[in-house]
């Protein structure tokens, strides 16, 4: 008897409005079938367009909008995003630590949206040889493809796998590794073995992805070596990483002007943005939006009436002349916040990000920022025991956040909480904070800031709880039964 693997029917492809857009377009808009998708170098050009305009496009449900799902949620279960009321109840069941724990739930959407792009990436690696074209084609498809793939089971492993452990056997059950599409049933690979195949897919792409791309929505090489940094860290390969995020951000410039953090920081024409999305009128998405949940401006219900706001503890870690003091209001007035019309106001609410009108949920999505790499180089260096190192590149990235930083004066653990808390400031918003907490197994802790004990519920949660894990979903236990569930 065959059974359908839950995570193959996703092979039905990104099947969109077709569009005559040129390769990798800054708007992808389209895509094709499976069956036709490599058969000729525009159709995989085609297909690569349509994974790059599902990262936000809606898939049924008003809270299931691609990639800025998964960012909201990761830093939904974080302490640092607040919610200042329930309104109409959308990622309250994961604010409160239930959603990612039910099967027949939120921890379905994850599952199934990165598989589907796995999928879709399959078709083009494992197909793109017999396409006709030219090779420096070829190659920069297959590179992005393979990319998309590690990139994608970098996310499954961290929510459905325990946190990876250097020097320990890391034998947990992760998820399916499907290199080949497939309707057999798979057994879950190893937490090792999911890292293994993410570390091999991102070394054959950073030989292939060596040209010039059309647009940030694109990975290139510098992207690939921003995700084997993310990958080192989680990994606490601390030296890789190091090395890989001070090669990532080669070539971009950081914001460093209080007009770049209030006016750039939503923009993907920002210098520091190294990869993207950019949503154009016409792929709006309205209510099923990333930016209609955590932008200050777009007239949703969501955001009239419960405006989000950043850890007050927090808050307050930063210099007073922190130009990202900016994003975020201690004392909201009409005079110094924006809001949508009749929005409420809320201590510490934030204006970091800013849709295109509040009639418009459309604008950029942030996946990945030459800031991130600057912290990744800190950080591991800071633990990898190079201080000196991670003061050097702590001093050159912070001088661009508070005017006339000078060298801290902390060292040792006090040192690594300074460069943490900053990372926690500076990623606010953009999908950190879940797998931070999860890969230094540290304890949720929501406490002594301006958290609403009765809306959190959730205060904290012990570190190496059963709870970080996300459990499988049901239906891939229905469909597979090589698969079993997390405790």
């Amino acid at each position: 008897m065959k059974y359908i693997f839950q995570t193959s029917f996703l092979l039905a492809i990104l099947t969109l409005s077709s569009c005559k857009k040129e390769f990798l377009d800054t708007k992808p808009t389209t895509s094709v079938d499976a069956g036709s998708a490599i058969t000729t170098v525009e159709n995989a050009k085609a297909s690569l367009n349509g994974i790059h305009r599902s990262m936000y496009m809606g898939y049924g449900s008003q809270g299931s909008f691609g990639q800025g799902t998964h960012m909201i949620n990761n830093d939904v279960l974080g302490e640092d995003y607040v919610f200042s009321g329930q309104s109409n109840g959308w990622f309250i069941s994961m604010y409160r630590w239930i959603d990612h724990r039910n099967a027949n739930g939120g921890s379905t959407f994850p599952y199934q949206f990165y598989f589907r792009i796995i999928s879709n990436a399959n078709v083009i690696i494992n197909g793109i040889d017999k396409t006709v074209g030219l090779p420096a084609d070829k190659n920069n498809m297959l590179g992005q493809a393979l990319t998309y793939r590690a990139w994608a089971y970098f996310n499954l492993v961290q929510y459905y796998g325990r946190r990876f452990v250097q020097g320990a056997a890391n034998n947990g059950l992760a998820v399916p590794l499907v290199l080949t599409n497939t309707i057999n049933p798979q057994p879950r690979a190893t937490v090792a073995e999911v890292y293994t195949q993410v570390n091999n897919d991102l070394n054959r792409a950073a030989t292939l992805l060596t040209n010039a791309r059309a647009d940030k929505s694109n990975f290139n090489l510098s992207v690939v070596l921003g995700l084997q940094a993310r990958v080192a860290l989680t990994q606490q390969d601390w030296a890789t990483a190091a090395s890989k995020a001070a090669a990532a951000r080669v070539g971009y410039t950081l914001m460093n002007t209080a007009a770049q953090f209030t006016d750039g920081s939503a923009s993907w024409t920002n210098p520091e943005w190294m990869w993207g999305s950019s949503q154009i009128d016409d792929q709006t998405e309205y209510f099923t939006a990333y930016l209609a949940y955590i932008s200050f401006n777009f007239n949703s219900t969501n955001i009239r009436t419960n405006p989000k706001c950043i850890n007050s503890a927090l808050y307050n870690t930063m210099a007073a002349t922190d130009l990202r003091r900016a994003l975020w209001v201690p004392s909201p007035t009409s005079a110094n916040s924006v809001t949508p019309p009749g929005g409420s106001r809320a201590a510490f609410m934030t204006q970091k990000f800013r849709a295109k009108s509040d009639a418009n949920s459309v604008g950029d999505i942030p996946y990945m920022r030459a800031a991130e790499m600057f912290l990744i180089e800190a950080e591991a260096r800071a633990r990898n025991n190079d201080e000196a190192g991670a003061k050097t590149v702590f001093t050159t990235f912070m001088q661009t956040r508070v005017p006339g930083y000078t060298t801290s004066a902390n060292t040792g653990a006090a040192f690594i909480t300074e460069i943490m808390n900053s990372r926690r400031v500076e990623l606010w918003g953009e999908g950190f904070r879940f797998f931070d907490l999860k890969r230094l197994n540290l304890p949720l802790d929501r406490s002594g800031a301006n958290h609403n004990s009765a809306l959190a519920v959730v205060v904290s949660v012990p570190a190496g709880d059963n709870a970080w894990q996300w459990l499988i979903p049901q239906s891939e236990i229905n469909a597979n039964p090589l698969t079993v569930q997390n405790d």
